[in-house]
């Protein structure tokens, strides 16, 4: 029998019908304690912007929150997207939120914009912040900053010394995000842990896994290469249940990759009764197809499959099981059943 990965988390604070967003922040921070409760390794919260489905749009403002309800489980960013913001407010941010919860922050970096064109406009509208192409030196300065003896600038004669934060205790762990082997090369190069997003992108995770291991360089950050992969699950009490659990996510995926505006998500009821069209029909059968949607055993028996088939010892999960209509708008009980499912199985 294949051994039981560790298990994380990666949320997005999905938004549904009914729902505000306090409600939705309120039902993601509750998840986050029943991971910890769990024995779940580490929660990390993604960025994005300006979706009505998802309300995970500050990542360090959650994980404080997050840190304030929780004793054990690592919080971190899945990830900052490096782009919308500047270098050295991104490493203050974490060196705080280290100082806030020593040991237990990870700062996960991505170099997508996280949202479309527009709203990224917006978000550099106060003046420029970091740019995709410099992603790589934008990354070495955030490492630089967050050193406890900071980082020197040279100024004429003069030596400037520059800290995310005064008298450092400890640093947040650095981890490299991306789908493609750009990222994949450079977290090598740079001796980082690094995370390929299956669950997002699919394919590649081979390619991008074995660029990384076989260039890994060793550093100060790492010794060996670290990494793990991130999956989409839904389990039920039954595979039928997992399945209906599972098609309002689906359904929202299929739309915004077929061009339709995006909703908040759909009870599970309302996605039933959806029109869905056959390109739609054919977009969710090529996604279900790299989730993981089962009753408790098969699915847990899934996660290890697919721990074994990329050599990782670690699985971050992204539960994304939709709600009933008679479900509290307060708490994603079925994404607590998701974790509960995959920690006893």
């Amino acid at each position: 029998m294949t051994a039981a990965p560790a298990l994380s988390v990666l949320d997005l604070v999905p938004v549904r019908r009914g729902q505000t967003s306090a409600d939705a922040v309120g039902a993601s921070l509750r998840l986050a304690e029943r991971a910890d409760e769990l024995g779940f390794r580490r929660y990390w919260f993604a960025e994005h912007h300006n979706m009505p489905a998802v309300a995970s749009t500050t990542p360090p403002v959650l994980i404080a929150l997050a840190a304030g309800r929780t004793r054990s489980i690592r919080l971190g960013s899945g990830g900052v997207m490096l782009p919308n913001h500047a270098p050295f407010v991104v490493a203050e941010q974490f060196a705080a939120l280290e100082a806030a919860a020593p040991g237990r922050i990870d700062l996960g970096l991505g170099r997508a914009p996280g949202s479309d064109p527009v709203i990224t406009a917006l978000l550099r509208s106060s003046g420029p912040t970091s740019d995709a192409d410099r992603f790589p030196s934008h990354v070495n300065d955030i490492l630089a900053l967050l050193r406890r003896d900071g980082a020197s600038l040279q100024l004429g004669e003069r030596d400037y010394t520059v800290r995310a934060t005064p008298a450092a205790a400890g640093v947040p762990e650095v981890w490299l995000l991306g789908s493609s082997d750009f990222s994949a090369q450079l977290a090598a190069r740079l001796g980082l842990p690094y995370v390929f997003a299956h669950h997002f992108a699919g394919e590649g995770t081979e390619r991008a896994l074995d660029l990384y291991r076989t260039g890994f360089q060793q550093s100060e950050h790492a010794a060996a290469p670290r990494t793990f992969v991130t999956v989409n699950v839904v389990v039920g009490e039954t595979r039928e249940e997992a399945e209906a659990r599972a098609l309002p996510s689906l359904l929202n995926m299929a739309r915004m990759r077929s061009g339709q505006p995006l909703t908040v998500l759909e009870t599970v009821e309302q996605a039933a009764r959806a029109d869905v069209s056959p390109a739609q029909h054919e977009l969710i059968a090529a996604m279900r197809g790299r989730w993981v949607v089962d009753a408790p055993e098969a699915a847990a028996a899934a996660v290890r499959a697919l721990a074994e088939r990329f050599g990782v010892d670690e699985v971050m999960v992204s539960p994304t099981a939709g709600a009933r209509e008679a479900d509290p708008v307060d708490r994603s009980l079925a994404r607590e059943q998701t974790l509960e499912a995959l920690a006893s199985a």
